[in-house]
């Protein structure tokens, strides 16, 4: 079966729809897990930023071919006021928000001694602190209805490191720590929090450091797919989303219940060594 047709059951035992939020859900990864939660049963915010009737075609495409409530919303992950409400938005009109996807997060590749300080502050605040106050508004929710799915996309630079990529190698690990925190206060009350670790996944996000990377290592943009990016996977294979949102989706179900507070790789074998 192609990963694109698969499902899951994400309704309610009463027949109700699940409430989730995937930030960063305009285009990639965060897009693909979008469409298959709203497709499993879930009514959606799509957050991100790109052009307005494009957005809108996405947003009343997904609702129709889901049945799905599919709503967008622009929140700046970078502004805490906007991504609380974000989370208040859902929460009025889902009435429930059980399902975050933290998946919002930007990119800067530059030796140190050259890194933008505005770079590592807003890597930081989009790929890290908007998880944090996105969770925070959602989780007392969570906790009244004692059920909650806590998803957070970090990457295989959460567990290792690159060069040239401070801040998000280190937004990257902070994820998996705060991940973990959440899952610990969440376990008595039904709420689960995962990272998934994807290796490369030929994303937007990814497309866009193929030069700089180029530029920072002095190489063609050809050896960096081949010796840089895909030298790190065994497999020699992009990542794809549909893989990943189908993981995504996997742990927001019943059936994931006992599955928290860990990182899970799909990475095509890069951390495997």
């Amino acid at each position: 079966m192609p990963a694109n047709d698969v499902t899951f059951n994400l309704m309610q035992a009463n027949g109700a729809r699940r409430g989730a939020i995937v930030t960063g859900s305009t285009s990639g990864i965060g897009l693909a897990i979008a469409s298959l939660l709203a497709k499993s049963g879930a009514n959606v915010v799509l957050n991100g930023f790109g052009d307005a009737a494009q957005i809108e075609d996405i947003r009343a495409g997904l609702q129709r071919d889901s049945g799905a409530r599919v709503l967008y919303h622009g929140a700046d992950m970078s502004k805490p006021d906007q991504v609380r409400d974000l989370a208040a938005t859902a929460m009025r009109e889902f009435g429930t928000l059980d399902i975050l996807v933290n998946n919002a997060g930007i990119q800067n590749v530059s030796p140190i001694e050259d890194f933008p300080d505005e770079k590592w502050d807003a890597i930081i605040a989009i790929s890290l602190s908007s998880a944090f106050h996105l969770t925070k508004a959602a989780f007392p929710g969570m906790k009244a209805r004692k059920w909650g799915r806590i998803v957070n996309i970090a990457s295989a630079h959460g567990l290792v490191a690159s060069p040239f990529k401070s801040a998000y190698v280190a937004a990257k690990h902070g994820t998996l720590g705060f991940s973990k925190t959440i899952a610990l206060e969440g376990a008595e009350f039904g709420i689960t929090s995962n990272s998934i670790c994807p290796g490369y996944v030929r994303t937007p996000l990814v497309e866009k450091q193929i030069p700089d990377t180029a530029k920072a290592r002095g190489m063609t943009e050809e050896q960096v797919i081949r010796d840089v990016l895909l030298h790190a996977q065994p497999t020699k294979k992009f990542v794809t989303v549909e893989e990943v949102a189908a993981l995504a989706t996997y742990l927001c179900t019943d059936m994931a219940a006992s599955i928290t507070g860990t990182a899970l790789s799909i990475d095509g074998g890069w951390t495997a060594a």
